[in-house]
């Protein structure tokens, strides 16, 4: 990371930041150009290992692409508002990248996925369970390999150094 200053090097604070995004983008290969679709999402440490969990349809680009490479990339961020800086203004922001193998998860394992995703969108109320027993819903788990965060200011008034 070029300003390693900026670099959120604790998982706990990763996650943190990963708590407060509505939504992750997903990139996927897709040959001369990368896929890279908005979704919602739900997420766990397990072990020490990050988890995101995301839901979609059975059919589609997305499932067709994750069939041939499971590699993916993950972006998340909050924007946190302009500052003002010396040369005019930055931004404030926490962001999250990360990388990892996406794979299908069926019944239970499913099941707890759409809870998580539920949970964290607000949306506890529905139930997981109809979700998954119907047979228009696939669930996909992201086992996270690498993980990145970066933040200009947040938590942080010092303004000096800003560019």
């Amino acid at each position: 990371m070029r300003k390693s200053q900026r670099e959120i090097k604790s998982l706990t604070e990763i996650v943190e930041v990963l708590d407060k995004c509505t939504t992750i983008r997903l990139g996927i290969n897709d040959g001369e150009f990368p896929y890279v679709v908005p979704l919602s999402f739900g997420w766990e440490l397990a072990d020490g290992m990050l988890r995101i969990y995301f839901h979609c349809a059975k059919a589609g680009k997305k499932i067709e692409l994750l069939a041939k490479n499971d590699a993916v990339a993950v972006e998340a961020d909050v924007f946190n508002g302009y500052v003002k800086s010396e040369r005019g203004v930055t931004v404030d922001y926490e962001s999250v990248m990360a990388y990892g193998r996406a794979h299908a998860v069926r019944g239970e394992a499913a099941a707890h996925g759409l809870e998580l995703l539920l949970s964290h969108c607000g949306a506890s109320e529905y139930s997981a369970r109809e979700c998954v027993d119907t047979d228009i819903v696939a669930v996909y788990r992201i086992d996270i390999e690498k993980i990145f965060g970066k933040k200009r200011f947040f938590k942080n008034d010092d303004l000096h150094g800003a560019e």
